[in-house]
């Protein structure tokens, strides 16, 4: 006879059963009656409530063992001196480490348990279903709040409506924007030229209204002397047309919407920034809060883009060009979403690339740092940019001045140069012989011709 261990959303059940063939253990388990006859209630530990079941559950899937099963295990197991069979062999070794218990795991071990779960109710007397399904809800509920670790600081869902919202405001805002300076712009087109501010120009507009106030408006709080200054110059000699009360009203409105926008776009992005500190510091040093928040959107969660390789991250929001270029067989982007950030953009063209890709590595590490890692706290990212930083001074200073580090480099150079000087006499001393040979060789063939030409002469004489 062998001793199982099974756990229960109610507690700890030992049976006893003698290992058979898996062909025909299912048989054995078709009704209550017939697992009756074969399984053996040795010893139920129930659990007291949904707290202790919980602490036994989470105990179990991180390779431990809560006391309460130490003490069943001691004085049911060790007394009856039989190998106890269990349906996870990584339980079974921490068993035979722990209590030093022979442990059993095999196939044959599983499809009993699945029988033994399929007969619950009737293995287990004086246990109402009612009861074991309200326990194995309230357990189950429990587990998945810790499965999930649920934390409201560390709720990365936030961040990806926080940032989907901020875009979505943002183009909201250049739309209204956008409408307000050409609707404004019929009655006053000078201003939009005057004040290029966004903010500045509907605040205006909000506290002057009518082009003819503005002669008596008083806007030292908003606009410096010399603007304020033209800007009444500009409202007596304008060009627009006039407006009636009613336009002017629904304008107003219109900038009232947009400063409203504009200040909760502020708290949002204030909201989004601590968010980023607490869920992924190492993240937000690396690349800053806005690309993080993308990344971590694009790819759905926190833990999603941790199981991204350094290659994905790097490309991660240009998958259409990406594709386009594979199926042109063409050049394959080199950065995604990852070029807005501030080391990438301080970056000349020739190493956007370069810089990119090592950002990619650097950032990758501090995604599953923060994703799976127990510290809170930002060194790791402070560090690989300051990294990240000296190699784009070099990078960037490798045009300017060569950089060697050692005396055995600097003898390279100097042999080089010897070399390229020691070439460059050969070349003309070379240059020189062909010029001399060349002016001899004329020589040769003057005094050739005139020996001819006396040869001839003299001939022609006799």
């Amino acid at each position: 006879m062998d001793i199982f261990l099974f756990k229960n959303q109610l507690g700890w059940v030992l049976n006893e059963k003698k290992l058979q063939e898996v062909d025909s253990l299912w048989k054995e388990f078709e009704t209550p009656e017939k697992a009756n006859k074969i399984v053996k209630l040795k010893h139920f530990e129930k659990f007291q409530d949904t707290a202790e079941a919980l602490a036994a559950f989470t105990a179990l899937m991180e390779g431990k063992i809560n006391k309460q099963l130490k003490k069943v295990l001691k004085k049911i197991v060790k007394e009856a001196h039989e190998p106890l069979a269990v349906a996870d062999a990584k339980l079974g070794g921490v068993i035979k480490e722990k209590l030093n218990l022979s442990c059993i795991h095999s196939p044959v071990v599983n499809e009993l348990m699945r029988g033994i779960r399929s007969q619950m109710d009737g293995l287990i007397p004086g246990v109402e279903p009612r009861e074991m399904a309200a326990m194995c809800l309230g357990l189950a509920h429990s587990l998945s709040r810790y499965r999930l670790k649920f934390s409201a600081d560390k709720v990365d869902t936030m961040i990806v409506q926080a940032i989907s919202l901020l875009d979505d405001l943002d183009k909201e805002l250049n739309n209204y924007i956008m409408r307000c300076r050409e609707w404004y712009g019929w009655h006053f087109p000078e201003l939009g030229k005057i004040i290029s501010d966004n903010l500045t120009y509907c605040k205006c507009l909000q506290k002057v209204g009518d082009r003819k106030n503005y002669a008596s408006a008083k806007l030292s709080e908003l606009l410096p002397e010399e603007v304020e200054a033209e800007v009444k110059a500009a409202a007596e000699i304008s060009m627009g047309t006039e407006v009636s009360e009613e336009d002017i009203c629904n304008i107003l409105h219109l900038c009232t919407q947009v400063i409203e926008i504009s200040e909760y776009r502020t708290q949002l992005y204030e909201y989004l920034q601590n968010r980023m500190m607490a869920i992924a510091p190492n993240v937000t040093v690396m690349v800053g809060e806005l690309v993080g928040a993308r990344l971590i959107a694009h790819a759905g969660s926190l833990l999603n883009l941790a199981k991204h390789a350094a290659s994905t991250v790097q490309i991660l929001g240009a998958e259409k060009a990406l594709f386009r270029a594979l199926k042109s067989r063409r050049d394959t982007p080199k950065y995604g979403l990852i070029y807005h950030a501030s080391l990438v953009g301080q970056t000349s063209p020739k190493h956007k690339g370069k810089i990119s890709r090592m950002l990619a590595a650097k950032t990758v590490l501090a995604i599953r740092y923060d994703a799976f890692g127990e510290d809170s706290s930002s060194a790791m990212g402070v560090e690989n940019r300051a990294k990240l930083e000296a190699r784009l001074r070099t990078l960037e200073d490798r045009g300017i001045r060569k950089i060697s580090g050692t005396g055995k480099a600097l003898a390279k150079t100097e042999k080089y140069e010897h070399k390229r000087v020691q070439r460059k006499r050969r070349k003309r001393k070379k240059k020189e012989i062909t010029r001399i040979n060349r002016k001899e060789l004329q020589v040769y063939h003057l005094d050739t011709s005139c020996l001819r030409f006396n040869w001839e002469h003299t001939r022609d004489a006799l």
